[in-house]
Formats: structure tokens, C-alpha cells, sequence
């Protein structure tokens, strides 16, 4: 082997090194963005960008998306809202 295809082949995997390094760093972005923000859902965010990299892509960006989502959570009355609430009502 010559100087040139030594200098090809470490060339060659430090592409691929730097491609499965950012690949993931991808996967790993959605569920740090989602604890990042105390997302409630945060440990479903991640999951989700892991099998984004496992589909190769297909569900990243639903994982980015669902990351910086607020879900809209409803609450229950307390005690004294529904007390005044029947309250007021004739």
C-alpha cells in the first residue's frame, strides 16, 4: 500500500466517524431539548428521537417538533372552585 491509500483509507473513516458521531448527536438532541424546557413528556421525546435514528430519519422531526410543544394539560377543579360553582348556580 502506498502513502496515498493509507491517507485515503483514514480519510475514509474519519468520515464515517464524524457521520455516525452526528447521527447520534441527532438522536440525542429532541429528549435534551425536552428536559431543557421540563417538558412533561420528555422521556417519550427522547425515545422518539432514538427510533428517529433507528427509521433513519423518519420520526426526527416529529421528535423536534414534540420537543418545543407545550401540551395542553387539563386540571381538574379543586374542591372550593367547584363548591362556589354550584354555589352560583340556582
Amino acid at each position: 500500500m502506498t502513502f496515498l491509500d493509507i491517507f485515503a483509507l483514514i480519510v475514509l473513516l474519519v468520515l464515517i466517524g464524524a457521520v455516525v458521531g452526528i447521527w447520534v448527536i441527532l438522536g440525542m438532541l429532541p429528549g435534551r431539548i425536552a428536559r431543557a424546557r421540563n417538558h412533561p413528556q420528555a422521556e417519550a421525546i427522547n425515545m422518539c428521537g432514538w427510533w428517529g435514528v433507528l427509521t433513519l430519519g423518519i420520526l426526527l422531526p416529529l421528535a423536534f417538533i414534540w420537543a418545543y410543544t407545550n401540551p395542553l394539560v387539563k386540571s381538574s377543579p379543586s374542591p372550593a372552585e367547584e363548591k362556589s360553582s354550584e354555589e352560583s348556580q340556582p
